[in-house]
């Protein structure tokens, strides 16, 4: 979030203005801060998911609800927290589509997001146990996290503004 508020910001006619360096803001119709506020709150339900499939031996009932949940409540918030990402980058709500690496990086991550979503509706676990479809879950998280990585190493890439 750091990142988000220290920015430069959009102003209204389309230029960039600079603020000071801040440690802290609050910035509810910052896109870019909603998005990494959103995004930060995945990734805590993702930990509650992490913990909980530690638990050991769990009922499908019990892995659907300690595991299962939090992994789609994790997925929705990527899936919401990329959507605020392209549309602050692209500058519209109607129209997503945008320039540059900046744009690019967010729309890898966005597939990333999707592929994990797959996966995790994947890893449902049906009442005899069986996880719905084994091969496209495990095949949704590797080509989603290689879509993450792939979205980390662009970053190098992107000029600062």
């Amino acid at each position: 979030m750091l990142l988000a508020i220290n920015a430069p910001h959009r102003r209204r006619d389309g230029t960039w203005e600079r603020h000071r360096w801040r440690w802290w803001a609050r910035e509810p119709r910052n896109l870019d801060y909603l998005a990494a506020a959103v995004l930060f709150s995945g990734t805590i339900v993702f930990g509650i998911n992490l913990i909980d499939s530690l638990l050991g031996q769990m009922t499908p009932v019990q892995q659907d609800r300690l595991i299962w949940n939090p992994d789609m409540i994790g997925c929705s918030l990527f899936l919401i927290s990329g959507l605020l990402a392209m549309v602050d980058i692209s500058g519209h709500w109607w129209k997503l589509w945008g320039e540059g690496l900046g744009w690019w990086i967010v729309f890898v991550n966005q597939v990333g997001s999707v592929l994990f979503m797959v996966a995790g509706v994947a890893s449902f676990v049906r009442a005899d146990g069986d996880m719905i479809a084994v091969g496209i879950a495990n095949w949704g998280t590797l080509t989603g996290a290689l879509c993450f990585a792939i979205a980390g190493a662009m970053q190098f890439f992107e000029p600062p503004n």
